[in-house]
């Protein structure tokens, strides 16, 4: 019976706990949709402009960012785990609309013709 309670015991802690650890330098949601938003841009130039460097790219985002490339890796990690992510995705097609406007419509469009594409958040 002892032996029960502490296994029930055991189990009720691990249930409670989250799947990952909160990084020691977590980025906020905030500074994570900025960077999201920056790769965004980031991939859809090298995708225009073939046989460039995205990486060169990505750590210049990084570094104006002053966000280290591991911290950057952890926060994700963690934010994918705890479901957060799709609020920051959202938030960081949120900045990319104010950015360029006219690209509502594009996505809209885009969103119409394949299925699998979330909708437009605004």
């Amino acid at each position: 019976m002892r032996r029960l309670i502490g296994l029930l015991t055991f189990l009720f802690l691990v249930s409670c706990s989250e799947y990952i650890d909160k990084p020691k330098n977590l980025l906020d949601k905030d500074k994570m949709s900025e960077v999201i938003a920056d790769l965004a841009i980031n991939d859809q130039v090298t995708n225009t402009y073939l046989n460039k460097n995205l990486e060169s790219g990505t750590r210049y985002i990084l570094k104006s960012h002053n966000v280290k490339a591991d911290d950057f890796v952890e926060s994700y990690k963690y934010y994918v785990a705890t479901g957060k992510m799709n609020k920051i995705v959202d938030d960081a097609q949120e900045i990319l609309l104010e950015k360029d406007p006219k690209a509502k419509g594009f996505v809209e469009s885009k969103s119409k013709t394949n299925t699998n594409l979330p909708k437009l958040v605004r």
